[in-house]
C-alpha cells in the first residue's frame, strides 16, 4: 500500500510539473532519472486526449508509435547511449513526410496519403531520440495566416478558443502554447512560424533559406519555404535547431556552411549591440497596444546595453505584391503534381481523363488554393510573365538590398511580428486581401531569405504578441542570443493559458 501511495505521488507530482518545464528542463530530467520518456510520452498523450478537443492542434496522433519510440529511448539511456534530446516528445507540422503516417497538408488532397519516406528533418528527429506524438494541423498546403483553410477545421488559439492561432503553422504553435508539446517544427514561407508563435505567445523561429533541409516537406513555394522550431524559450529553439540543420545532398537548396552550436553563445553580453527600428514597422497599421508591447520590449534590449537607431526599410510597402505574385507562381508549378493519377484523391467515376484532371483538382483543393493557383496560373501565362512575375523578381532583388545597406549601420533588426494580435475566427475568412496585409512585416525576410526570431513580448488587448528580430545570413546564432538575454529579464515566455496549465 505504501508503495502504491508513493507511485500515486510521483504521479501526481509529475502531472503537475512536467509540461510547464522547457525542453532544457526536460532534458535535464530525464537525464537525471527523474522520470522516463515513457512517463513523459504518456503524460503528453494524455494531455492531448483531454484537452486538443479544444484546439484541434492535431490533425493525426501517433500513439502507438511514440511509445514504442520512448520505450527505445529508455533502453539507450540505459545503455549508455542517449543523445542530448533522446526521449523528449515533438509534434511535427503536418507538412512533413513521416514514413508509415499519413501526412496530409492539410486538405482533402491527400487526406489519404501514407508517406512511404521521411522527410529529413523528421529522419534528424528520429536520429536524435525525439518522439513523434503525431502531425498537427496547419492552413491547406501551408497557404493561410490564420490555421482557417485546413480540410480538418481551423486550430484555436489556446488563450482564447474563438480566435485563429495564426497560420500556417497554427496547429504546430497551439500545441507548444497548451502544453500538448514541448517543442514542434513549422514551416515559414511568408511568416508561418513566426506569426503564429507571436499569436500563441511561444518562441518561433525562421532559419536563413537553406539552413535546414527542404527534401521531404511538402513544397508550396520551393524558393521560400524554410522549416525551422517552434517552441517556449529561445534555449529550447536553439537546442531543436542544433538538430534541424546542416547540409543535405538530397535537396538541392541546401547550404554548404558551416552549422554552429546554436546554445554556446546564448549567454553573450548585449553590450554594443547595434538594434535597427525600422520607422515602416512603427507607422500606420500597427495597433496601438502591440506598438506599446513592441516599445516596452526593445527597451529591455537597450537596459542590457544594446544601442537603437532608426532606420528605413523603403521595400516595406511593395513586399506584400511582390510576394502575392512569386509565391502564387511556385504555388501553381508545385501544386501540379495533384492531378489524381499518381497517389493523393481521386474523384469518383471519371468520364475521361480530363473530367478525372478537373474534377479531382476542384472537389481535392479548398478555396484558398484554388486562388492562388489562379492567381500563379495568370502571372506566369504567356503575355503576361514580364509584366507580373519577372516585374515580382525585380522587387524581391531591391528588398534584398534594402537588407544588405540596413546590416551595413546594425548587427540585428527589431520590430514587431503582426501589427494585430489574434482576431475570431471567421472574422476575416471571406477577405483574402485583409488576410495577406496581416504578413506585412514577415515577407519580406523570406523574399530575402534571411533568418528572423519571434519571442514572445507581453500582452496586447489580452492577447499574446511578439517581437520580431531579423538577422543577417547564417546569423541564428546572434538571434537566439538576443532572445535568450530577453527572456531572462522577462517572464512573457512563462506565461501559460489558464484552463492548459
Amino acid at each position: 500500500m505504501q508503495n502504491t501511495h508513493g507511485w500515486l505521488r510521483k504521479k501526481q507530482k509529475l502531472d503537475n510539473l512536467m509540461h510547464n518545464k522547457t525542453l532544457a528542463e526536460l532534458a535535464k530530467g530525464l537525464e537525471s532519472g527523474e522520470f522516463s520518456s515513457v512517463e513523459l510520452t504518456t503524460h503528453y498523450l494524455d494531455r492531448i486526449k483531454s484537452l486538443d478537443s479544444q484546439t484541434n492542434a492535431f490533425i493525426t496522433v501517433t500513439e502507438e508509435q511514440a511509445l514504442q519510440q520512448a520505450a527505445d529511448a529508455d533502453k539507450a539511456r540505459s545503455a549508455g547511449n542517449a543523445t542530448q534530446l533522446s526521449g523528449i516528445p515533438i509534434a511535427h507540422k503536418d507538412i512533413f513526410c513521416t514514413e508509415g503516417v499519413k501526412t496530409s497538408c492539410g486538405s482533402k488532397m491527400l487526406d489519404n496519403f501514407i508517406a512511404p519516406y521521411e522527410s529529413t528533418v523528421t529522419e534528424k528527429c528520429n536520429n536524435a531520440g525525439l518522439i513523434m506524438l503525431g502531425k498537427t494541423n496547419m492552413d491547406e498546403f501551408a497557404m493561410g495566416s490564420t490555421n482557417e483553410s485546413s480540410f480538418y477545421g481551423p486550430s484555436t488559439n489556446p488563450w482564447d478558443t474563438t480566435k485563429i492561432p495564426g497560420g500556417s503553422s497554427g496547429g504546430s504553435a497551439a500545441a507548444v502554447a497548451a502544453r500538448l508539446a514541448p517543442i514542434a517544427t513549422g514551416t515559414d514561407t511568408g511568416g508561418s512560424i513566426r506569426q503564429p508563435a507571436s499569436m500563441c505567445g511561444i518562441t518561433g523561429l525562421k532559419p536563413t533559406y537553406g539552413r535546414v533541409s527542404r527534401w521531404g516537406m511538402i513544397a508550396f513555394a520551393s524558393s521560400l519555404d524554410q522549416a525551422g522550431p517552434m517552441a517556449q524559450t529561445a534555449e529550447d529553439a536553439a537546442m531543436l535547431l542544433n538538430t534541424m540543420a546542416g547540409l543535405d545532398l538530397k535537396d538541392s537548396t541546401s547550404m554548404d556552411t558551416p552549422v554552429d552550436d546554436y546554445t554556446a553563445d546564448l549567454n553573450n553580453s548585449l553590450e554594443g549591440l547595434r538594434v535597427g527600428l525600422p520607422k515602416e514597422y512603427f507607422a500606420e497599421g500597427l495597433n496601438d497596444s502591440v506598438k506599446t508591447a513592441i516599445e516596452a520590449a526593445i527597451k529591455e534590449l537597450e537596459k542590457q546595453g544594446a544601442i537603437l537607431k532608426e532606420i528605413s526599410l523603403s521595400t516595406t510597402s511593395i513586399a506584400i505584391p511582390a510576394y502575392y505574385v512569386i509565391a502564387p507562381a511556385e504555388a501553381s508549378a508545385n501544386l501540379s503534381r495533384f492531378d489524381g493519377v499518381r497517389y493523393g484523391y481521386r474523384c469518383e467515376d471519371p468520364q475521361d481523363l480530363m473530367d478525372m484532371y478537373t474534377r479531382t483538382r476542384g472537389e481535392g483543393f479548398g478555396d484558398e488554393v484554388k486562388r492562388r493557383i489562379m492567381i500563379g496560373a495568370y502571372a506566369l501565362s504567356a503575355g503576361y510573365y514580364d509584366a507580373y512575375y519577372k516585374k515580382a523578381q525585380q522587387v524581391r532583388r531591391l528588398i534584398k538590398n534594402d537588407f544588405i545597406k540596413a546590416f551595413e549601420e546594425v548587427d540585428v533588426i527589431a520590430g514587431p511580428t503582426a501589427p494585430t494580435t489574434a482576431f475570431g475566427i471567421g472574422s476575416i475568412k471571406n477577405d483574402p486581401v485583409t488576410m495577406y496585409l496581416e504578413d506585412i512585416f514577415t515577407i519580406s525576410v523570406n523574399l530575402a531569405g534571411l533568418p528572423a526570431l519571434t519571442a514572445p513580448a507581453g500582452f496586447a488587448d489580452g492577447m499574446p504578441t511578439g517581437l520580431q528580430l531579423i538577422g543577417n545570413y547564417f546569423q541564428e546564432s546572434k538571434l537566439l542570443n538576443i532572445g535568450h538575454k530577453y527572456q531572462q529579464v522577462t517572464d512573457w515566455h512563462k506565461k501559460t493559458p489558464e484552463q492548459f496549465a
